[in-house]
């Protein structure tokens, strides 16, 4: 019996795709860049990088949130395996060219009108999406005139991500003769810590108030953070009174943000705010035929139908369930049906989980079960009796809601996201090697559901 061909290359591309939303643009070229994909074994992704310093930097930085999304896409523990392989001085000079180098050498071979994986041909437009696009569109073709600032909202994975980058693209493609900066908030705050603790706090102003259009990504990683506040307020002033475009990005309404200023509150509401709803199933089955497409792989509508109809929380699911099938057919050379569309997916399903239950209602049940108060899972302490049920409220937040590791890890004491996914993993772990874990999350997961029934 021949031995079978492992494959996993479709996981890393869309594992890739997804740390690319996480990380700074800075940030994921500067790692990113220099990692290959090289081969697979069972259950093992080999990875190539050009230098051992470069393998050991990436295992420290980054192995516990690339195994985490391995996880998320494959819905199986994959471990992760570098290999060194040196390349020509032609090549490594190539790949260390910064980020800013970099895109200006594309943006000289782009076509006016080439799309790419963010771009309003690749968006998918339906009834939840509409308002949004179409503002976004509007402000591509006319920055600096009308719906300035621009605000989107929604939830995780609806696309806010897609549609200013879409924004950014196109401006790069037929207003090339424009400044446009996209930048995540969390990367604009870091750089302006680094701009203070550097004494280069003008060039830092220089480069962001003399832009055409700013695009900010996740204004909510703002709350609390009050000299960052008071910098992109004044920032904000200068662009404004120049008739300068600025987009913005939140998971939520801003009126709903805590630890926001007063006054950076009103210049976020004062333009266009517009949200983004889950998409319907019509628009839900054409995101899927299009991906299809984009992939070259057809699967039957019987299929795309059970997938519109169970995975509705948002589009990143619902992408992300396609490319689980996919990279199946593919490794194991199986047609997919609704069998094993249903096995496979069987813990996708949205049905599965309560969107409304509140992460404050999570730590309250896991504290009172460990007999601590829900204020010492906040904590910064790290005793054992304290991180190992920190750790299983993460775990249980991240399975029971739709919030993000960022957002989870915000109400844990503003930790990191990468935080929040090596307890995931660590209590993954534990289930896996002690039963008598999976019993306490069921058990104290079947409580959280009791416990808001009953208010």
């Amino acid at each position: 019996m021949s031995q079978p061909n492992y494959d996993y290359y479709d996981f890393w591309k869309e594992a890739l795709s997804q740390i690319k939303i996480e990380l700074s643009s800075q940030e994921f070229a500067t790692w990113f860049s220099r990692i290959d994909y090289n081969s697979a074994k069972e259950d093992t992704i080999i990875l190539s990088v050009p230098s051992k310093f470069i393998k050991d930097q990436i295992s420290q930085r980054y192995s516990t949130l690339i195994k985490n999304t391995l996880h998320d896409i494959a819905g199986t523990i994959l471990t992760l395996d570098f290999i060194v392989i040196k390349k020509t001085m032609k090549e490594q000079h190539e790949v260390e060219d910064t980020p800013i180098k970099q895109s200006r050498s594309i943006a000289k071979k782009r076509k006016p009108n080439e799309t790419n994986s963010y771009s309003f041909d690749s968006f998918v437009v339906g009834d939840n999406s509409s308002f949004a696009f179409n503002a976004c569109m509007a402000i591509a073709k006319n920055p600096g005139t009308s719906y300035n600032p621009c605000l989107i909202y929604g939830g995780v994975g609806l696309g806010k991500t897609h549609l200013i980058q879409a924004v950014r693209s196109y401006i790069k493609g037929n207003l090339s003769e424009l400044k446009v900066v996209y930048v995540t908030a969390e990367a604009f705050t870091n750089e302006f810590i680094q701009a203070i603790g550097q004494s280069k706090t003008t060039p830092f102003k220089n480069k962001y108030r003399k832009v055409d259009i700013l695009l900010i990504d996740d204004i909510h990683f703002l709350q609390g953070k009050e000299s960052t506040q008071e910098e992109l307020f004044h920032t904000f002033n200068d662009l404004y009174d120049s008739n300068k475009q600025m987009i913005f990005t939140c998971d939520r309404p801003v009126s709903e943000l805590k630890k926001l200023t007063a006054r950076l509150r009103s210049r976020f509401e004062r333009g266009l705010n517009v949200d983004l709803q889950p998409p319907n199933y019509e628009t839900r089955l054409a995101i899927l035929r299009k991906k299809c497409i984009n992939h070259n792989y057809v699967i039957s509508d019987d299929v795309l139908d059970f997938i519109s109809k169970n995975i509705n929380t948002n589009v990143r699911d619902l992408e992300a369930s396609l490319t689980k099938l996919i990279a199946y057919s593919k490794l194991l050379n199986k047609d997919i049906t609704i069998k094993i569309a249903q096995e496979q997916l069987k813990d996708s399903y949205s049905l599965n989980r309560d969107h409304s239950i509140a992460i404050e209602t999570i730590q309250k049940a896991v504290a009172d079960y460990f007999n601590l108060s829900y204020i010492e899972l906040r904590s910064k302490k790290r005793t054992r009796a304290i991180a190992v049920p920190r750790q299983i409220a993460m775990y249980i937040s991240r399975n029971m809601t739709d919030f993000s590791t960022t957002e989870i890890g915000y109400d844990f004491g503003g930790r990191d996201h990468t935080t929040v996914m090596h307890a995931c993993q660590k209590i993954e772990s534990l289930i896996q090697a002690d039963s008598s874990m999976d019993n306490t999350i069921q058990k104290l997961m079947r409580n959280i559901k009791e416990y808001k029934r009953e208010t």
